[in-house]
């Protein structure tokens, strides 16, 4: 996201033979980004044997008005969300998992906190309504009845959810954990930071040992600079990739 991010343009699924070779190299689960709404770029990824497809705002979307059906794929879809209302429409549309979206490629994780915070601060919330009011905020989130009340039923939504964008240091993916992240997706804080295998490692024991603030420490000792990056507020809108997608 931050080579995106600098270079501008129209940002596109990744080569078809760039893929294949990572799928090659790797033993580990590959996922790879298409276009929100661009569901042919989807249609070659499944094809090339991917493992989960991110219909991703880092990219440049394809459709302003629909994202894919994802009820249409055999292989697993990641999306993005800002609050309850994104996260729900994209369940209903065949994801699998969430993410919060954070904001992709700047090492800030002020907006990756926010997300989290609101789409739990909404789910608790629907747990206080009672059944005609969740009607009524079922129509607000935009999302089918059945889904908010099972949300609000549960606690909690019915797919896995991740925090990404702006994750840089251990500490930032404990401290997502500890606001209710069931995982984290790191990509430029890894590979823009001094020492990118270091930090990988410490990222992953960080999250495995989130409410642990010794391993913590020990985890975050010698890892070299971290990713420079950007303060969100510098951003102008139209360079804030959260916003893209509805």
């Amino acid at each position: 996201p931050a080579d995106i991010r600098a270079q501008g343009g129209v940002a596109r699924m990744s080569d078809p033979d760039l893929i294949s070779g990572i799928l090659d190299a790797v033993s580990i689960p590959v996922m790879a980004k298409a276009r929100i709404g661009h569901f042919v770029e989807a249609q070659i990824l499944q094809s090339l044997g991917v493992h989960y497809v991110d219909e991703s705002e880092v990219l440049s979307p394809a459709d302003y008005v629909n994202h894919i059906d994802k009820r249409a794929f055999e292989v697993p879809f990641v999306c993005g969300a800002t609050n309850l209302g994104e996260a729900l429409r994209r369940i209903n549309e065949g994801a699998d998992m969430i993410r919060s979206k954070g904001e992709a490629g700047t090492g800030d994780v002020s907006e990756a906190t926010r997300h989290i915070r609101t789409i739990s601060g909404e789910i608790r919330r629907l747990a206080a309504l009672n059944e005609d009011e969740l009607y009524v905020a079922a129509k607000e989130l935009q999302a089918p009845f059945d889904l908010v009340r099972t949300v609000a039923r549960d606690g909690r939504l019915p797919v896995v959810t991740f925090v990404a964008g702006g994750v840089s240091t251990p500490a930032d993916a404990a401290m997502m954990m500890q606001l209710g992240a069931e995982g984290v997706f790191v990509g430029s804080g890894i590979f823009k930071s001094g020492n990118p295998e270091a930090r990988a490692k410490a990222v992953v024991k960080a999250t495995a040992n989130y409410d642990n603030p010794e391993v913590l420490a020990e985890v975050s000792r010698g890892l070299g600079e971290a990713m420079v990056g950007l303060n969100v507020s510098d951003l102008p809108a139209p360079h804030r990739l959260a916003e893209r997608g509805w």
